[in-house]
């Protein structure tokens, strides 16, 4: 960790001073506003806003398709084949699933609670029975254990550490003598088998088969098959595997995924209308939020993503409009037809009302008061949510909903005379109020300006230039709030096409970890390593609380501690010590070696330098050890400045600066390896942990 720090210390000395208020940032040299990109700078360009981070061949088969092409394709997600990654999401079958199933697969607390006591029936799927008899034995298990006499102490003391050891050793023995025998079965047996064992052996094995034994035998189950095994397995009512299975799905998507735009678009848009996965029932709906309300809707009409996003029972639950209860409505006790009824005490929840103005559509200077948001809460009553503690979809509830016509933002939202009170169309009347004034939202001009300016702020910089924001909000106006027509504009601009706002975007740590798996081109073994990586830097997936969700500007993600953590990954990838994950610095330089695209505006490289290249990739290609083949020597300084130099056109997209460069070599002195490979890691970790690498 010193020596890292040591390393970090020195390359952010390369950053420029800021106010306290924005700590430290890479910066590039700022070139004359007028200067336009190269053909090859605009490709960069494209990849570096609209990717993860290009991978090693990408900008060879973007200058050969040309950037409007490529761009184009980019837009119509459902046009390009996404093999590999639907190969790599198959093993995650909550994905697909609606709310209530994944709850049944994976219940919570309330729901085994509930099927212990007779007040919901177990499933009728037999895996599910099996998977559902060992969490309820958990919970009496559980039970017993808290459960306490009339003079407070436990009813049922705790196991001695030396009693606990004991069943521990009788569990694990119980645990291998199954495994033999599920091993000398078919593989299409050994779940049927497994199920129909007692229970306390079903949890001895699911919580004690051997490592190596548990690994192969997950990996001969079918995926239905492993669900159930990790239900069994898990502690009680813990449906932590949904999130488990959302996160490492995310990091995959954003790595492998051939439809880069479509995961970029779905990762700002979730941002935007950012939830908080572990609040309530949001555990389980999140998932169906990002892929039926934002994935669904990332490249269509905003007004339809702000319908989608406002009627998901995850934003619902996120900010309480399931709560909101109208204060002159059926539900409060106040029956028109009845002058002696007597109000209730319930009343409106104004959280959605606000954020819905405030951070989703008008912004905070969008001309709204706070009367217009009492205003929109009561015109969004009975929105709500069907049995929240279920997983229940969606449902307007005409008797929660405030009667009477509404003023707002200088409308007269109403919809009283469109039946006779308690008629059938009369319980969906007050459903359409909510869908007026949503779309009255998303055709504003404040809300053109707002989106365009968030947009412009994530895919041209922190403080994106007025007059293109202003093109893009007329092009949203235009359009009637159309996304791709909008993202045209912006990726049209002579503002995006400037040098001035090249390379000028600080990563985020999701963008930096996949952008390192990319511009590598490292297979992502282990997905779940790196969502705790995430963690580590500040940026759990799902997990930001507040609904402005992360900040997608510089200002919180470059500092001293940021850049450590950045560092310290680098250096573990290279190395191979991140959770097992391969890592082949060799491959990583022949790639660059032969993926660079030569184009006019490309420096013609000397005979003596293209030799050198040649040679040097026929060496890495020709030499790379393996298991029964030593590393071979040490690189000498021919060698390692062809690597250096290599390595940061491959990874950032062209030469850093000599100040780093300088720093590097001076570590690589500092800190001798005895082959090459070992030198290979090293640079590749310090070209990562660079400050021109934490720019896009």
């Amino acid at each position: 960790m010193r020596r890292l720090f040591s390393i970090l210390v020195a390359l952010s000395i390369t950053t420029p001073a800021h106010p306290q208020t924005k700590p430290a940032k890479p910066k590039p040299p700022s070139p004359a506003k007028s200067t336009p990109l190269t053909q090859q700078e605009r490709a960069q360009q494209l990849l570096n806003r609209f990717t993860f981070g290009p991978r090693p061949v990408d900008l060879e088969k973007l200058l050969a398709m040309t950037p409007e092409k490529w761009f184009e394709q980019q837009l119509n997600p459902a046009s390009i084949p996404d093999t590999a990654l639907d190969h790599r999401l198959a093993d995650y079958t909550t994905l697909n699933l609606q709310p209530e199933q994944a709850l049944q697969l994976f219940p919570d607390r309330f729901t085994i609670e509930q099927i212990a006591e007779g007040r919901r029936p177990y499933p009728n799927d037999p895996l599910l029975i099996a998977m559902y008899e060992v969490q309820v034995a958990k919970f009496y298990r559980d039970q017993d254990l808290h459960k306490l006499n009339p003079d407070g102490k436990p009813n049922l003391p705790p196991p001695t550490d030396a009693e606990a050891a004991a069943q521990k050793k009788i569990d694990q023995e119980t645990a291998a003598g199954i495994a033999g025998e599920l091993f000398a079965l078919p593989k299409n047996q050994r779940m049927l088998t497994l199920i129909k064992l007692p229970v306390p052996d079903r949890i001895a094995f699911t919580t004690y088969v051997a490592g190596d034994q548990k690994n192969l035998l997950l990996a001969d189950f079918n995926p239905r098959e492993r669900e159930i095994f990790i239900g069994m397995a898990a502690n009680i009512g813990t449906p932590k595997t949904i999130i488990n299975e959302l996160s490492e799905a995310k990091i995959l998507r954003a790595i492998l995924s051939e439809r880069q735009l479509q995961e970029v678009m779905a990762d700002f848009w979730f941002n935007h209308f950012n939830i908080y996965i572990g609040k309530d029932s949001d555990n389980w709906y999140t998932t169906s939020f990002e892929r039926d309300a934002i994935r669904k809707h990332a490249l269509g009409k905003f007004r339809d993503l702000l319908l989608a996003t406002a009627s998901a029972p995850a934003m619902m639950i996120y900010l309480d409009n399931w709560l909101s209860i109208g204060p002159d409505s059926l539900a409060n006790g106040v029956n028109p037809a009845n002058p002696h009824s007597n109000r209730g005490n319930k009343g409106l929840n104004e959280n959605y009302g606000r954020e819905v103005m405030e951070l989703h559509t008008l912004g905070v200077n969008g001309g709204y008061t706070q009367a217009d948001v009492t205003a929109l809460a009561a015109i969004l009553t009975g929105w709500t949510v069907e049995r929240p503690n279920q997983a229940g979809a969606f449902l307007y509830d005409y008797k929660r909903h405030e009667p009477g016509p509404k003023q707002w933002r200088g409308h007269t939202i109403s919809s009283e005379a469109t039946a006779q009170p308690g008629s059938p169309t009369n319980t969906q009347a007050g459903l359409k109020e909510g869908i007026q004034a949503l779309t009255l939202l998303a055709a504003d001009p404040h809300t053109a300006h707002f989106i365009s300016y968030k947009l412009a702020q994530r895919f041209v910089a922190d403080e994106p230039p007025p007059a293109l924001v202003d093109r893009m909000a007329a092009t949203y106006l235009s359009t009637d709030g159309d996304i791709k027509a909008i993202l045209r504009t912006l990726v049209q601009s002579p503002e995006f096409n400037s040098k001035k706002y090249f390379r000028n975007k600080v990563k985020t740590p999701m963008e930096f970890v996949a952008s390192a798996f990319r511009t590598t081109d490292t297979n992502p073994v282990n997905p779940a390593a790196l969502v705790e990586t995430l963690k580590t830097m500040g940026m759990p997936l799902y997990y930001a609380l507040p609904p402005t969700g992360y900040y997608i500007t510089a200002d919180r993600w470059m500092n001293s501690s940021a850049l450590v953590s950045r560092l310290n990954f680098s250096y573990s990838l290279t190395e191979g010590k991140l959770a097992n994950q391969k890592f082949d610095s060799a491959h990583v330089l022949a790639l660059g070696l032969l993926s660079q695209p030569q184009t006019s505006q490309t420096p013609e490289l000397s005979a003596k330098e293209k030799s050198n290249r040649a040679n040097f990739s026929e060496a890495l290609l020709t030499s790379e050890p393996t298991a029964n083949q030593p590393n071979q020597g040490p690189l000498d300084s021919t060698g390692q400045n062809i690597a250096l130099r290599v390595l940061e056109s491959t990874l950032i997209g062209g030469d850093a600066s000599a100040q780093t460069n300088q720093l590097i070599n001076k570590q690589v002195i500092e800190i001798p390896s005895s082959n090459s490979t070992d030198t290979l890691n090293l640079l590749t970790a310090l070209v990562m942990g660079s400050p021109e690498f934490q720019l896009r």
